[in-house]
């Protein structure tokens, strides 16, 4: 008897275990990556979506994909919007086959991003088709897949023609492709929405809504398990909703109450993430399930007070930036979406203007997880065209299936605090951009009503007859009003619209002061937003500073060849802090006292800066060939008066005036430092030394571990050091790079604007003593040997382990 019982236990244990096996097959390959094994053909072919065609010999490859930065800058067919790349039109091609798992299931093909307008055809038939470059979306596959265990054969072509965009796009399938399998009975992908009416220290109400959808040819009934987990995975909440006849075809809204008592609350110093798991059960199988990350806070906008996290007042200190991820090109790899909301808040950003498309959405993770607002921005245009071949040929047929796909896939950030409809919209007060801008508000408010509506308004250059006065009307559907470069009417708009928020959704280095300034003065200004936070490819040389000749004639505002950079930036594109930041720094308190002194000029020349640009000055003392000559020193301080020392000895005190205080002081080598001064007594000081001549190269990987996975990188910083180890930023040279082991150089380079040949070099110069290589695993565990060796200067190594 004990051996049959013992027996029985046994095969109920198996049978369990096989039963839980078979459901988290079916939970796992809701989501199969459709990165790797993709081939790719630069140009158009007719006959690219045929089964039969032949593909041997296109290029191997894995995505995200960006071929545009793959090729050489080019001064015939590359433009300065661009950044002197080519785009054209590219085809890939993959072959795959379902297993038996997924025989009778839904199958979509879930585009993050290709850009920009993409065809998609599965096994010689056109599935569908998606213009705009910037929106994720899906295609329905399921009625062209072949059965189980035969191949399949995807073509995707992606068009990047003409004359569409203003700044650095890229060209191609440049985020991640996913294959998406869901049972008959299921969940909507985006249809499930976590928000937090009511957010207290004490207590927090979170409302979990779910679309449930039937799509057998049968009246089903089900479970609808709903699960809070906190961020160690402790259960904290649950509920079982019952769903019963859900006939065949009918879509079912869940929407579900919970109340967590002491919730931890997400903020920018605290971003503490919660998981809802969503999961539709019949007979104790699990169907399908979601699993969604959110956080508990909340955010309101208040003309007297000022933006409120949780209920607490918060400037924005902000930045926007453009999609590219620098020498990566538009490739939006995870880690490099990671390393630039780090590089964002490590140098003092709290919240970030996604200018001007939705971001990835593994940028917007790593905003969750560190800590950053995001504005999540739709689009550059509507009707009326920046570009011949810009958006504005599809806006009326696509705007609604967009916003909503943008609104859809985000509104689960907790990061994202806003949504903007639109950046310098030509038509914004016309009559027809009025009723766009409110036909847009109600398509957002359809999906979200937790967040308010805004858009970055300008002015009227692009539109001569109109004056600001008009701007009421573009201003007339907003909730939150985006002001691009237009500080001088906030206090007369404040005036005039008491109840009015504001914020600076664009703004210059040079005017950052008097933009700050206006922030902490008003309460309903409630942030500032720099363009840009980080540089970027294309819009080149926005951000020039240039020695020009007395006599000679301006420089126009775009610089053309061999520019490629728009360096407006206050970080570079290797992630280095520029000069422009240092000033920043100190109005945002992030640093006390900072001192740059300023490049001398040639006899007979002066300095022309545009209007996005910053004088030519860097945090440095090695000026050789100026001994005894006068300098330009400019210390940025909240202290009243600094005190000026070089060598020991003072040079000169003197006061502060809107944070700085100008010096000139005659070069000698050695130490100059600058002292803040209060109420008589020294405080803090920043010192810049002479430095030797380089002796080594130093490397320095951001992270000496990294995952197996071609989704992870190390970024190596390359510097030329002297015996002290200091940076030497005056003797650039050519640096040879190599890789062995289980890795390869994704991309190199320097910050430089104008250094074309450097860009994703193997051997990149150095500019003022740095570089920058970009490692990336090839899908193996092991070790990655990165060495660097230059003229004169010994071979260094550095060694990254994949894990």
């Amino acid at each position: 008897m004990m051996k049959i019982k013992l027996l029985l236990y046994v095969l109920l244990f198996v049978f369990t275990v096989y039963s839980c096996a078979k459901q988290n097959e079916a939970i796992s390959i809701r989501y199969q990556n459709f990165d790797t094994e993709w081939k790719f053909y630069y140009g158009d072919l007719t006959d690219a979506s045929a089964i039969a065609m032949d593909d041997s010999r296109w290029k191997p490859l894995d995505l995200p994909h960006d071929w545009s930065v793959e090729f050489p800058f080019t001064k015939e067919k590359g433009s300065i919007a661009t950044g002197q790349t080519v785009g054209g039109t590219g085809w890939y091609r993959k072959k795959f086959i379902l297993q038996p798992v997924q025989e009778g299931k839904i199958l979509q093909l879930y585009f993050e991003g290709a850009y920009m307008e993409t065809e998609v055809w599965l096994n010689g038939r056109k599935v569908d088709e998606h213009p705009y470059g910037y929106t994720s979306f899906f295609c329905d596959i399921t009625p062209y897949c072949n059965p189980a265990g035969k191949e399949n054969i995807i073509a995707v072509k992606v068009s990047n023609e003409g004359k569409n965009s203003r700044w650095y796009s890229g060209s191609g399938i440049y985020r991640h492709v996913w294959l998406v399998t869901t049972d008959r009975l299921h969940l909507d992908t985006w249809g499930v929405f976590i928000t937090t009416p009511s957010v207290r220290e004490e207590k927090a109400t979170i409302c979990v809504a779910a679309d449930v959808i039937n799509e057998t040819n049968k009246t089903e009934s089900a479970e609808l398990f709903i699960q809070i987990k906190d961020r160690s995975n402790i259960l904290v909440n649950e509920q079982i909703v019952q769903l019963t006849e859900l006939k065949a075809g009918e879509r079912f809204a869940v929407i579900r109450d919970f109340e967590l008592a002491k919730p931890l609350l997400w903020s920018v110093d605290s971003p503490v993430l919660y998981t809802a798991v969503v999961s539709i059960k019949t007979e104790n199988q699990i169907r399908d399930e979601i699993v969604t990350s959110f956080g508990i806070r909340s955010i309101s906008f208040d003309a007297g007070k000022g933006f409120l996290l949780n209920g607490k007042s918060l400037k924005l200190k902000g930045g926007c930036v453009h999609h590219d991820n620098g020498l990566l090109g538009a490739a939006s790899i995870d880690r490099a979406e990671w390393k630039k909301a780090e590089l964002l808040k490590a140098n003092g950003f709290n919240a970030v203007r996604c200018a001007h498309n939705p971001p990835a959405e593994k940028f917007l993770e790593a905003c969750d997880q560190l800590g950053l607002l995001v504005i999540d921005e739709a689009f550059d245009q509507w009707q009326k065209m920046k570009n011949p071949e810009d958006y504005h040929r599809f806006f009326d047929d696509r705007h609604e299936k967009d916003l909503t796909s943008m609104v859809c896939r985000d509104r689960n950030h907790p990061s994202v605090i806003m949504w903007s409809i639109g950046n310098e919209i030509q038509e914004r007060a016309d009559s027809s951009g009025v009723e766009i801008a409110k036909k847009l508000k109600a398509i957002i408010r359809q999906y979200d009503a937790t967040r308010p509506v805004t858009a970055a308004i300008n002015e009227f250059w692009d539109n001569p007859p109109l004056k600001w006065k008009d701007s009421e009307r573009a201003f007339s559907s907003l909730d939150v009003c985006g002001y691009n470069y237009m500080w001088r009417e906030y206090e007369n708009d404040l005036q005039l619209f008491p109840d009015r928020i504001i914020y600076g959704s664009e703004s210059t280095a040079m005017e950052r002061v008097v933009n700050w300034d206006l922030v902490e003065k008003h309460p309903s200004v409630i942030g500032d937003f720099i363009w840009t936070a980080i540089d970027y490819l294309g819009e080149s040389g926005i951000g020039h500073a240039l020695d020009v000749k007395n006599g000679d004639p301006e420089p126009p505002m775009f610089l053309d060849w061999p520019w490629f950079n728009a360096w407006c930036g206050d970080i570079d594109i290797c992630g280095n802090k520029k000069p422009q930041s240092l000033l920043r720094d100190v109005l945002w308190n992030g640093s006390k006292i900072t001192m740059a002194v300023q490049k001398p000029l040639p006899e007979s020349y002066h300095a022309e800066i545009s209007y996005w640009g910053w004088p030519e000055e860097y945090p440095e003392w090695n000026w050789k060939g100026n001994e005894n000559k006068p300098l330009q020193v400019n210390v940025y301080t909240r202290y009243p008066i600094v005190r000026l020392y070089l060598n020991g000895l003072l040079t000169d005190e003197k006061p502060v005036s809107k944070y700085s205080a100008t010096f000139s002081v005659n070069y000698f080598p050695g130490e100059l430092r600058a002292v803040g001064v209060e109420s008589g007594k020294e405080m803090e000081n920043v010192i810049l030394r002479t430095t030797g001549a380089p002796v080594k190269i130093r490397l320095t990987p951001d992270r000496l571990r990294i995952n197996n996975s071609r989704n992870d990188l190390s970024y190596i910083r390359i510097e030329l050091v002297d015996e002290e180890g200091q940076t030497v930023p005056d003797a650039d040279c050519q640096v040879r790079i190599s890789v062995s082991g289980q890795g390869e150089i994704a991309a190199s380079g320097n910050a430089s604007a104008t250094d074309m040949e450097s860009f994703r070099s193997l051997t990149p110069k150095t500019f003022r003593g740095k570089a920058l290589a970009i490692i990336r695993p090839i899908g193996k565990q092991g070790r990655i040997t990165f060495k660097a060796t230059a003229e004169e200067l010994p071979e260094t190594s550095v060694e990254i382990k994949i894990q």
